[in-house]
C-alpha cells in the first residue's frame, strides 16, 4: 500500500484536516496518478456534512481530479507515464448492465463506484477522493486532458463541465436555439459557456440582479432577474430549452411556463422537493427531465470540445489549509466560480 497525504472529515460536524490514507499499488490494469489540482464541488459539502445521508467517515472528498500518470500496471494499454489525465465522479461500474455497455456508466444499473464516499466493487474498501496527493484508478475510468486547457481550469470540467454538457448534447441543443441557464454558479457558468459555444442564444435567469455583468462577460446574450415576478410573466413561451442548475428549493412551474411548445427543462441541481403542476406541462407539450453527469466517452468528448473552443472553468486556486474557509465562502456564494485545490500544498497526515 502507498501511504498518501490527504485531507479528510472525521465526522459530519468536524472540520477537514490532515489524514494519511492508503492507496493501492497499481494492479495490472491500474494507473497511479500524481494529483496536481482538485476542484471543490458543492456536493462535497453536502456529503461531508451528511446532508444526503449515508456518509462514510473518515471522508476524503474530491471528484474533479487532474494530474500526471506516475506508474502503470503491466497490462495497461491506454496510458503512459507522463500522460496528463483526469478522474471524475466515479472510478468503476459493473461494466455488464445495459447502461455500462452503452457507455453511460453514470447510470450503472448496479450502481457506479463513486470516487469518494463509496465502496469499491468488493463492497468493503472505502473510496477516497482527490483532496490528496495521488490516486490509483483502473485505466478505463481515466480521461485525457487535452493540450491547451490549464490544469486548474480543467479540474472542474470533470464534474461541472460534464454535468452541463451532457444534457445540452443529449437533448439536442443546436445553433440558433433559445437557451436559458437558471443559476450562475459553478454549474451555471459552464452551462453558459458550453451553450454559447454550441451556437445557442443564451439567457441567464438569476435571482441576483448583480450577476448581470458577470453573465454577459461569460458570453450570455441576455440576463433576466427572476426576483421580479413580472419578468417571469413577461417571458412566457420564450425558450426552447432551460437548464436548471439551482440546488435551492424554487418554483419549477414558473420556469416551465417560459418554455415554448415542445420545450424541455432539465434539472441538474438537486434541491429539496418542489411541487410540479400538470398545467404548464400539458398546455404546451413541455417536458421536465433530469440529468446526471456523463459517461467516460462523453466526458472525453466534452474535454475535447472545450479544448477546441478555448473553454475552461473560471477558478480560484487555494491551498488545502484554506478548504474549511472555502466551504463557508461557497455557502455564501462567494466564489467566481469554482475553488480548486493546489495538491502540492497537501502535506502530513
Amino acid at each position: 500500500m502507498l501511504k498518501t497525504p490527504a485531507y479528510a472529515a472525521a465526522s459530519k460536524t468536524s472540520r477537514l484536516g490532515p489524514l494519511a490514507i492508503d492507496r493501492r499499488e497499481p494492479g495490472p490494469r491500474d494507473v497511479l496518478i500524481d494529483i496536481a489540482f482538485c476542484g471543490v464541488c458543492h456536493s462535497d459539502i453536502h456529503q461531508v456534512r451528511d446532508e444526503w445521508g449515508g456518509s462514510i467517515y473518515p471522508m476524503v472528498p474530491g471528484h474533479e481530479i487532474v494530474g500526471t500518470v506516475a506508474k502503470i500496471g503491466d497490462k495497461v494499454t491506454r496510458w503512459h507515464i507522463g500522460d496528463v489525465v483526469g478522474v471524475g465522479c466515479f472510478v468503476d461500474s459493473c461494466r455488464q448492465c445495459a447502461a455500462c455497455r452503452a457507455g453511460e456508466e453514470q447510470y450503472c444499473e448496479n450502481g457506479m463506484t463513486p470516487t469518494y464516499n463509496g465502496r469499491e466493487r468488493d463492497g468493503k474498501t472505502p473510496t477516497f477522493g482527490g483532496y490528496s496527493t495521488r490516486i490509483t484508478v483502473n485505466e478505463d475510468y481515466v480521461v485525457r486532458i487535452p493540450d491547451g486547457i490549464a490544469l486548474e481550469g480543467a479540474a472542474p470540467l470533470l464534474c461541472a463541465g460534464i454535468t452541463t454538457y451532457s444534457p445540452l448534447r443529449h437533448f439536442g441543443v443546436k445553433a440558433g436555439d433559445k437557451v436559458a441557464i437558471v443559476g450562475l454558479g459553478g454549474l451555471g457558468h459552464m452551462g453558459v459557456k458550453l451553450a454559447k459555444a454550441m451556437g445557442a442564444h443564451v439567457t441567464v435567469l438569476s435571482h441576483t440582479p448583480g450577476k448581470r455583468e458577470d453573465a454577459l462577460q461569460l458570453g450570455a446574450d441576455d440576463f433576466l432577474a427572476t426576483n421580479d415576478p413580472k419578468v417571469l410573466a413577461q417571458n412566457k413561451n420564450r425558450f426552447d430549452f432551460i437548464l436548471d442548475t439551482v440546488s435551492a428549493t424554487h418554483d419549477y412551474n414558473a420556469y416551465l411556463r417560459m418554455l415554448r411548445l415542445d420545450g424541455i427543462m432539465v434539472l441538474v441541481g438537486i434541491p429539496d422537493p418542489s411541487p410540479v403542476s400538470a398545467s404548464p406541462l400539458v398546455s404546451r407539450r413541455r417536458r421536465l427531465a433530469g440529468s446526471s453527469i456523463g459517461g467516460i466517452r462523453e466526458t472525453q468528448e466534452m474535454l475535447d470540445f472545450c479544448a477546441d473552443h478555448g473553454l475552461q472553468a473560471d477558478v480560484e486556486v487555494i491551498a488545502i489549509d484554506d478548504i474549511n474557509e472555502a466551504y463557508e465562502r461557497m455557502l455564501r456564494s462567494d466564489v467566481r466560480y469554482r475553488f480548486v485545490i493546489d495538491a502540492s500544498t497537501i502535506h502530513g497526515g
